[in-house]
């Protein structure tokens, strides 16, 4: 199989996280009576098929040869465990940051609307989600995601502390749009014309300036989503909400993973 074109990761890399996961499993994947109709490497490659390409397990199973039932198992099994193995990779935001300006922006990654979750649809967004809060450096260089992902329906100066960026981010300078207009821990926000009046020259200039530094932080929120199962071109994440935390948790660490040299 074309490993790399289905997972972002060359065979090297996807071989040291079968290792990563084998370790952290205290082994592979044993079973008792008939053997597993797919080991290890080739699980470790579905999941993470599953969170670059977020095709379906039905779909996954016909790439893989296993069964969907299969696929969700593994899919239960190890999605977790990625997150736990490949968390070193993940930098302090200092490390990344150093002595400038962060910015902060959040997203909406798309999801199923389930009735009994409240607040998933985002207005703005136009579709039900969970609210992602991103913070990248001025050149465009992921700095951190909050840990936390927060129902669609809050806003963004909501979800800052709510998913954990605020903490992350302490005593680091930040800017912000429109949005986050008087949040704790933002401090540079565009102006906001007065009612019945216009900004004056200098602030209209400050304004651009700015909307044209926060384009970065936008870069990185695509790149980021070039992993499709936060993304809306990718469709929606599918499985039970109760299980999504660790799903942005793994391709973060795999995000910095693909990278790491």
């Amino acid at each position: 199989m074309r490993y790399e074109a289905m997972t972002g990761l060359s065979a090297e890399q996807l071989t040291e996280l079968a290792d990563r996961v084998h370790t952290a499993r205290g082994g592979g994947l044993a079973s008792v009576g008939r053997a597993y109709a797919l080991g290890l490497f080739g699980s470790v490659a579905l999941v993470v098929c599953l969170m670059r390409k977020n095709v379906t397990q039905a779909f996954a199973g016909a790439i893989f040869g296993v069964s969907q039932a299969t696929v969700s198992r593994r899919w239960d099994l190890l999605r977790p465990l990625i997150a736990q193995v490949l968390a070193e990779f993940v930098p302090h935001p200092g490390e990344v940051i150093g002595a400038g300006t962060v910015l902060v922006d959040g997203t909406i990654c798309p999801t199923w609307d389930w009735r009994d979750i409240p607040d998933l649809f985002s207005a703005k967004a136009g579709y039900a989600g969970m609210n992602i809060q991103i913070a990248a450096t001025l050149s465009g260089r992921l700095a951190a995601v909050g840990p936390i992902p927060v129902h669609g329906a809050r806003h963004d100066a909501h979800a800052f502390a709510a998913s954990g960026l605020t903490a992350a981010l302490a005593n680091m300078p930040t800017a912000a749009d429109l949005g986050y207009v008087g949040v704790e821990g933002i401090e540079i926000v565009p102006f906001k014309r007065p009612p019945g009046g216009d900004l004056d020259t200098s602030q209209t200039d400050f304004n651009i300036a700015l909307s044209k530094n926060r384009a970065a932080v936008e870069h990185t929120i695509a790149h980021l989503k070039t992993w499709r199962m936060l993304s809306e071109e990718g469709g929606r994440y599918r499985a039970p909400i109760q299980k999504y935390q660790s799903m942005p948790q793994a391709v973060i660490g795999l995000f910095f993973f693909a990278a790491y040299e």
